[in-house]
């Protein structure tokens, strides 16, 4: 069913990436230029203000377009944000095996490794960020020996990139040791995707899954690591298995609440139902780099289990919310009716409504709604008297 899925996305990957391009990055610290691929989100041009996260791809010459698939896919559900990808090309004239030369003995990049590191960093990643509109969360991709190279942004102190995805990645000397040493100093949220299959050869496989199982001794919640080994595929095929799932598990955070997240996580809660919706979207602004208004899907939801738990007093942070995102709309207002109803004071309750009832309709609300709900309190309040 993955499969079916991935190939559908790649079929309609032009819906979402309006614009693939390419280009060549002229480099002083490479002594020429490196050819890359840039998808750039169909709403780019649409949306002059946003700005979106990237995804570095080495390998970009094969790895390109199953990411922009799986990408395409999870931004159709909206599971996913728009990203910039940018891929490079390594695959002409063994470019891969050059970029990625190692010191055995050190384990560090050497030579034109070394060069070939300085220039993501130096060159690539500023050029990019002058030619578009970027936000600050940087992920970065690769396979097999580059899958491997990426893990050396990490040895700096302070990492270029905020979520790694190492598929199959053939681990240099002491790296398996090194990383984990870097992930218990880590301050700030932290991604972290490994996969192998269960194809791969023993000198890939055991190195990877010691990693996995050293990240985890190194215990540091803020390190939010998952580790996929698949059956029945190869140190190729798993690759296939494993994008959909990096992706997904990077922007965990992003989804519109489900079912999942409803039952462990919010109706547990005995109070604070709109304090949590605010988080959520606050790490995804400060976390991931995303902007965007709360769902109405998921103001709803959360609207739903503060009536039904009578919850009111939530419902006037509910309107702070729905004030900031939705100024011009009737939500807010609505929302402080709604807890004024809810607590019997019907003649406050109508007057948010006429309020509401002169601002813009959103969702399930509208003018006739309002009115609705003003003749209903208006009763109520003669009644009372």
């Amino acid at each position: 069913m993955k499969k079916v899925c991935l190939f559908f996305a790649l079929l309609i990957s032009s819906s979402v990436f309006s614009q693939k391009k390419f280009d060549n990055v002229k480099s002083e610290i490479l002594d020429g230029e490196r050819r890359i691929t840039i998808g750039l989100p169909a709403s780019y041009e649409a949306n002059p203000s946003k700005k979106y996260p990237v995804l570095y791809l080495l390998d970009g010459d094969y790895l390109f377009d199953p990411f922009s698939g799986a990408l395409t896919y999870g931004v159709y559900w909206d599971d996913l944000p728009e990203m910039i990808i940018i891929g490079i090309h390594q695959n002409h004239d063994g470019e891969r095996y050059d970029d990625s030369t190692i010191d055995q003995n050190e384990g560090l990049p050497f030579e034109k490794g070394a060069a070939f590191f300085e220039f993501i960093g130096a060159e690539l990643i500023p050029y990019i960020e002058k030619q578009y509109r970027t936000t600050p969360f940087r992920i970065i991709a690769g396979h097999d020996i580059t899958a491997s190279f990426i893990n050396f942004y990490l040895y700096k102190e302070t990492p270029l990139f905020n979520g790694y995805i190492c598929l199959s990645p053939e681990l240099a000397p002491k790296m398996e040791i090194r990383i984990p040493e870097k992930f218990a100093k880590v301050k700030e949220p932290f991604f972290y995707y490994l996969s192998a299959g269960d194809g791969d050869i023993n000198k890939i496989k055991e190195p990877i899954e010691k990693l996995a199982s050293n990240i985890k001794v190194a215990n540091n919640p803020l390190v939010n690591l998952k580790y996929d080994l698949f059956k029945d595929s190869t140190h190729y095929s798993e690759v296939l298995h494993s994008i959909p799932n990096a992706l997904y598990h990077i922007f965990e955070a992003y989804k519109p609440i489900n079912s999942a997240e409803y039952k462990d996580k919010i109706a547990v809660l005995q109070s604070g139902y709109a304090e949590y919706l605010e988080n959520k979207y606050n790490t995804m602004s400060m976390v991931l780099g995303v902007d965007i208004p709360v769902r109405m899907n998921d103001f709803k939801v959360i609207e739903n289990l503060i009536l039904k738990n009578n919850a009111y007093e939530e419902l006037e942070k509910m309107a702070e919310i729905a004030n900031v995102d939705y100024p011009l709309a009737m939500l807010g207002e609505y929302e402080l009716g709604l807890m004024y109803e809810k607590r019997g004071d019907p003649k406050r309750a109508s007057k948010r409504y006429q309020n509401a009832s002169q601002m813009e309709p959103i969702g399930d609300l509208n003018k006739d709604m309002m009115y609705e709900k003003i003749d209903e309190m208006n009763k109520l309040a003669q009644k009372s008297k």
